[in-house]
């Protein structure tokens, strides 16, 4: 494997050298051990490269006729009537290919404007990463240089940049995360108020946004100071720990900390009324996806609001994602690459869409707490070897695999069981289960009943896939009359015929020297 940034970095090079001096631009880079043909053409005959900062917008329009290629260079301005004139610019160029840098959201006013052209670009948004200059070859005009030649050879890879539907999906989303911190933020602030005062609600009370929590803080900031009145707005299974409640509302309440505390309700009282707006907008706009989100909602841990934030950053379209191993990388849920000779160096997750990584994460944690769940023994087995929190990232990651599969077949979540991996090799289960029982002190007997009833509703053991292939090769199913070991996983009897290969195997010939 070879630096493919550092590839194109040398063939963009090689190019631009052997194209002053008029040769053909097909040529072979080796890299040891191996060699590696790379056949450098010119795809787009013209193409466009665009080095976008707040104020200013480099320009680079290449139109390569045979060998004789023409640049020509601009500088515009960021306001949309200077975007105007760069577009017709290149309306003007014929251009069709452009490419740019993400940086920040300045990029988003130039592909607006692009976009909703009548003349049909091929927009290409690449990572700064990919495309970074070398050493002492970094100007503005450099970089829009080097954008459309690198563009023109079709050696860059374009972002994922979804229809304007699911982009206005994601920002509702989006949005919705950051209400839902800053809720978080404001509860915080309002359980760091009552300790100052001496109220200790925190220490009986989990939610203080909950009823009783609503209700007692309230009344606080009304002036109610008495602390049996406010125990007596207990709710629930609070009203059996009046004395705990009494005890923790002794505080000393002053007109500036009712004030301050007023401010607070308010302010986390209007975060509530927005997140419930953006909950009834979002599920009016994902109307036309609600089959999508019903299947996506049978993955144990995915609720409503998961596969809202699926579909807004996946989209429903996973033919942009050649298999389910790329999306999960595009989300940064996959190990990362470190490895210098011959040495695995780091695997740390790269950062991917943290908006997806994050709900998949507590979507994890979830399952964490489920029973009779595969995604749950999944947690468990890696949890055993890894520990929690990489086990975590593991389930979060095999659940974005199941809801591409999901989106991409039309399926459902189909249920494997928490006792998958036990059954998957009952033998080594069993073993391995008696070894344990053995190192602590205890003589172990098994007896096998024969009989394992299974989620189907039948009554023979479940051979896996592998057993299957072994019938299929070994020949009928053993009984029980010639083995019961083989008869109890359904194969062919491999004792027998290991017996037998044995009988039959030639005499060994004993040499002796004289």
């Amino acid at each position: 494997m070879f630096d493919f940034c550092a590839a194109q970095r040398i063939v963009a090079f090689a190019a631009r050298r052997r194209a002053r001096e008029g040769k053909s631009t097909v040529f072979q880079v080796s890299f040891p051990p191996a060699a590696k043909e790379i056949n450098v053409r010119v795809v787009y005959t013209r193409c466009a490269g665009l080095d976008v900062h707040k104020k200013s917008i480099n320009v680079c329009i290449r139109d390569g006729k045979g060998k004789k290629v023409t640049v020509t260079t601009a500088l515009f301005g960021t306001f949309t009537e200077d975007l105007e004139r760069l577009r017709e610019l290149l309306r003007k160029h014929k251009v069709r290919r452009l490419v740019m840098e993400s940086t920040g959201v300045y990029w988003i006013p130039v592909w607006n404007v692009l976009e909703r052209s009548e003349w049909q670009f091929d927009l290409v948004l690449v990572n700064p990463q990919h495309v970074r200059a070398l050493p002492g070859r970094k100007t503005d005009r450099q970089d829009c240089e080097r954008l459309a030649e690198l563009g023109q050879y079709d050696l860059l890879r374009g972002s994922l940049i979804p229809s304007p539907e699911i982009r206005e999906l994601r920002d509702l989303t989006r949005q919705r995360t950051h209400l839902t911190q800053d809720r978080g933020r404001i509860k915080n602030r309002i359980a760091r108020l009552l300790e100052t005062a001496n109220y200790k609600l925190g220490s009986v009370i989990s939610d203080l946004s909950g009823k009783t929590g609503w209700l007692i803080l309230n009344a606080l900031a009304d002036g109610e100071a008495s602390p049996h009145k406010l125990a007596e707005l207990a709710q629930g299974s609070l009203k059996n720990r009046q004395r705990e409640l009494v005890n923790s509302l002794q505080g000393y309440a002053t007109d500036h900390f009712r004030w301050l505390l007023r401010q607070m309700l308010d302010e986390l009282s209007g975060l509530d009324r927005k997140l419930n707006e953006i909950d009834q907008r979002l599920r009016n706009r994902m109307q036309p996806h609600a089959d999508a989100i019903a299947r996506l909602c049978t993955i144990p841990g995915v609720q409503e609001t998961t596969a809202w934030t699926l579909i807004a950053e996946l989209g429903v379209d996973m033919s942009r994602f050649p298999d389910a191993a790329h999306a999960a990388s595009w989300a940064g849920l996959c190990p990362g690459n470190c490895e210098s000779a011959g040495k695995r160096q780091s695997g740390r997750t790269r950062k991917g869409d943290r908006y997806l990584r994050r709900i998949l994460v507590q979507s994890a944690w979830t399952v964490s707490h489920k029973k009779d769940c595969f995604l749950t023994a999944l947690l468990l087995r890696v949890a055993a070897r890894r520990g929690m929190k990489k086990a975590v990232l593991a389930v979060a990651h095999r659940i974005l695999i199941i809801a591409w599969h999901i989106l991409c077949d039309g399926g459902t979540y189909r249920e494997n069981g928490g006792n998958y991996y036990d059954q998957r090799n009952a033998a080594a289960t069993a073993r391995r289960l008696t070894h344990r029982l053995q190192d602590l002190g205890f003589e172990v007997t098994l007896t096998k009943t024969g009989v394992k009833p299974i989620r189907n509703g039948t009554t023979r053991w479940q051979t896996p896939p592998r057993v299957k292939r072994k019938v299929a090769e070994n020949g009928p199913v053993a009984t029980p009359d010639i083995c019961q070991k083989c008869a109890d996983w359904g194969i062919a009897c491999i004792h027998a015929r290991n017996a037998n290969s044995r009988r039959q195997a030639p005499p060994k010939i004993e040499s002796s020297t004289t």
